[in-house]
This record gives structure tokens, C-alpha cells and sequence, in this order.
């Protein structure tokens, strides 16, 4: 994972001596971090692009056509449950990790090969259930990987140039989503070979990560002695005391639901409820790629302002009833055109949510001494969504049809803007 030489440690104890020091400047490690970040980011998010929101929906389609609704409803639920438990359980264990490579690196690299291999079986599965089971595998497997990588940020990064990091890390989320529904369309005709090629970047990308930003030996540093309580209250953060912590926490749930019952649903809405039926496959990259430009622009913008005028929470609400906004178009509009405006529209307000929320989110933890647990905690809030959204799209499209997803996404939007109003230690 890492040289024998002592350089990279010493760079290591650089950035971990930058980050206490509150050190403004970005140089050294500390950018080569940032770059390293695209392609790290892009080996996760680049499967959740191409997965749920192609290759998955295709393969559903393929075993049993006519039920492919409630189907892909079950298998996404119960991955994304495996998502929900795991995540926080994981950053947990990696707190508490003592090895010469830090107490990430293993979960990041060792997650990456299991995920792999859960990737190829994934391709080879034939039945709902096998699917189900694969997929909850991927699921388990990467957010293994997810949770110990999220926690580089407060680990190594100090607050000032957060804004940035996140942004960046918003960028890669987006355009790995994208950019994974581009491939996904490309793949999508031979889903087994395109499950092994996911597999391929994903453990190339992360691997390299780790080896090009190595941690430093923790070896020596104490270590929490381990009590059942506390680990039994991984999944828990007291809303009285921790206040902040759970109005972004609960932001971020609404927005991310909203947003997914839609998303989450977009080969079977181009395909119904646009009306372009078999030509879906195809208009999922045209559609997701038309807001790049708007993404990057707001992202671009965004984190590293928020940086520059030590405010967050306006960019959220703002950021937050943009997407709300964008939601009306296709309602209103129900063609490839309006699908097209509203991805433009959306991911001007959902790239500047990406960039921000990480650096406010970052900014409420509530225990210094366990970041990855707590950011598992908040990761609960982007694959709780995962988990509820297809089952309540679901059941919304099967009683109201498709249109009945986008005020349902709306009203969980604007709630999400409400919700991070009355956070207090961050302006």
C-alpha cells in the first residue's frame, strides 16, 4: 500500500501538522490530496451512477419485464439498507484501527477488492433475488470503502480550505453520477462485461489513492477501549445535545429523498411516463450529461466562496429550492426537453448542495475522536434515502402514476432548506 521510504510519512506528519496548525494555503501534500481526491471520489461514485440508474434497471427489466417496478424497488431497498447499517458500523472500526498505513487505508483498498469480486457476481445473476443478494453485497463492500474515505476530510484537511476539498468532492460526485450514466448506457448491452469493467476502475482508482496519499503510522496513538454502549449507539447522536448535528443531518435526509425518488426512477420515466419507451437506454447519458455545465459552474463557484465568506447555511437553503424548483419543469413539461431543463436547472442546485453541505456537515461533528463514525451517521442521511425512496417512488408511481413523484420531491426539498436554518454554530 505504501514505500518504504520515509518521505511520504514525513508528509503524512506535514498535513497532519498543517491541519492542527489551521494552515490556509494548499501545497504539498495537502494538493497533491485534492487531485488525488477526483480520481479516488470517481471510483466510488462512478458506480452508483452507472448501477442503480442503468445497469441495475436494465438487468431487473431483462428477468421479469412486467414487474420490473416493484422489482427494482426491493432490490435497491434492500442494498441501500445494507448501505444505511453498514456505513456508520465501518467508520466505527476505522477509528478505532491501528496499523503502519493509518486506520483507513485498509477499509478503502481491502473494500475495493470484496466489491470487485460482488461486482462479477453481480453480472452473473440471473433471478431477482440473486440480484437482490449481489447487489446488497456491492453495497456492503463499497460503503466499507466510503465511510473511511469520507473521514479523510476532517481527518487531514484543516476547516479554512474545506469549502474547497468539498467542492471538489461534490464535483466528483456529480460527475462520477453522470459520468457513470454515460457508461452505463454504453455497457448496458452487455451488463455482465459491464459490471466487470465498474470493477476494474473502482479498484485501480482506489487503490492508487491510497498508495499515492499515504497515511501515517498510528501505530503508537491511544486507542478508545471498545464498550458495547457505545458501539450499540453507532447509529445514534443525541439531537439535545449535538442540536446542529441533527438539523444537517435531517437537511440532507429530506433533500437526498426528494431528489432520489426522481433520479432514482429516470430509465422508467423516460421510458413511461416521457413516452420513448426502448429509446431510454440511450437519452439517460443525453439527459444526465446536460447538467455538467451547470454542475461544475456551481460547484466551481460555491465551496470555495463559501470558504471566502465563511458562510455555508445560505448556499444550502438556496441550493436546496433550486432543486425544488426544477422539479416543477417536468411536471409542467412532461417531454425530453423539459427532463433536459430540469436536469440543467437541478444541477445547478444540487451541485452547489454537494459542495457545501460536506463543509458544513464537517464543520457539526460531534466527537473529534470518531469522524468516520459520526460521518457514517451522516452518510445515513444520503443512503437512508436510497432505502425509502424507491420503496415510497414505488408505491407513489403505482397509485398516482409517475407524475405523482415530483411534488411529493418538491415538498421534501423545501423542507430540506427549512431544516438547516436552525443550525447555530455554523453561519
Amino acid at each position: 500500500m505504501t514505500t518504504s521510504s520515509t518521505e511520504p510519512a514525513a508528509e503524512a506528519q506535514s498535513l497532519a501538522t498543517e491541519l492542527t496548525q489551521g494552515r490556509e494555503r494548499i501545497r504539498g501534500p495537502l494538493r497533491r490530496l485534492l487531485l488525488w481526491f477526483v480520481p479516488g471520489a470517481l471510483g466510488i461514485y462512478i458506480l452508483w451512477g452507472a448501477i442503480p440508474g442503468i445497469l441495475l434497471p436494465v438487468q431487473i427489466e431483462g428477468i421479469d419485464a412486467e414487474n420490473k417496478v416493484a422489482n427494482l424497488a426491493i432490490a435497491t431497498t434492500i442494498g441501500a439498507l445494507v448501505a444505511m447499517i453498514v456505513q456508520p458500523i465501518a467508520g466505527t472500526i476505522s477509528d478505532r484501527t491501528r496499523t503502519r498505513f493509518g486506520s483507513r487505508a485498509p477499509y478503502i483498498v481491502g473494500g475495493a477488492l470484496v466489491g470487485g469480486v460482488a461486482l462479477i457476481a453481480l453480472g452473473l445473476a440471473n433471478t431477482v433475488v440473486l440480484v437482490a443478494l449481489c447487489w446488497s453485497l456491492v453495497q456492503l463492500s463499497f460503503n466499507i470503502v466510503q465511510g473511511p474515505f469520507s473521514a479523510i476530510l476532517p481527518d487531514r484537511v484543516p476547516v479554512s480550505v474545506r469549502g474547497t476539498f468539498a467542492a471538489v468532492l461534490g464535483a466528483m460526485t456529480m460527475v462520477g453520477g453522470i459520468g457513470g450514466a454515460v457508461l452505463g448506457s454504453v455497457l448496458a448491452a452487455d451488463v455482465p462485461s459491464g459490471y466487470l469493467v465498474l470493477a476494474g476502475i473502482a479498484v485501480v482508482l482506489l487503490t492508487l489513492f491510497v498508495v499515492m496519499n499515504p497515511d501515517r503510522d498510528n501505530r503508537g496513538e491511544p486507542r478508545e477501549p471498545f464498550r458495547l454502549g457505545d458501539f450499540l449507539s453507532t447509529f445514534w447522536v443525541n439531537p439535545v445535545r449535538h442540536p446542529d448535528f441533527f438539523w444537517a443531518f435531517t437537511g440532507r435526509l429530506l433533500l437526498y429523498t426528494g431528489y432520489f425518488s426522481v433520479t432514482g426512477y429516470l430509465l422508467y420515466l423516460l421510458q413511461d411516463y416521457i413516452g420513448v419507451g426502448d429509446g431510454a437506454v440511450a437519452l439517460v447519458p443525453l439527459v444526465s450529461a446536460a447538467g455538467i455545465p451547470t454542475i461544475l459552474l456551481s460547484i466551481a463557484i460555491s465551496g470555495p466562496l463559501s470558504d471566502r465568506i465563511g458562510r455555508r447555511k445560505p448556499f444550502v437553503v438556496a441550493s436546496a429550492l433550486i432543486v425544488a424548483v426544477a422539479l416543477v419543469i417536468p411536471l409542467l413539461w412532461p417531454t425530453v426537453e423539459g427532463m433536459i431543463a430540469f436536469a440543467v436547472l437541478s444541477g445547478l442546485g444540487f451541485g452547489a448542495f454537494q459542495a457545501v453541505d460536506t463543509a458544513l456537515v464537517s464543520q457539526v461533528l460531534p466527537n473529534e475522536k470518531a469522524f468516520a463514525k459520526d460521518l457514517g451517521v451522516v452518510n445515513i442521511a444520503a443512503t437512508l434515502p436510497q432505502t425509502v425512496a424507491p420503496a415510497v417512488a414505488g408505491a407513489v408511481v403505482l397509485l398516482f402514476g409517475f407524475a405523482g413523484l415530483f411534488p411529493v420531491a418538491m415538498v421534501l426539498s423545501v423542507l430540506g432548506a427549512v431544516a438547516v436554518l436552525p443550525i447555530r454554530s455554523v453561519r
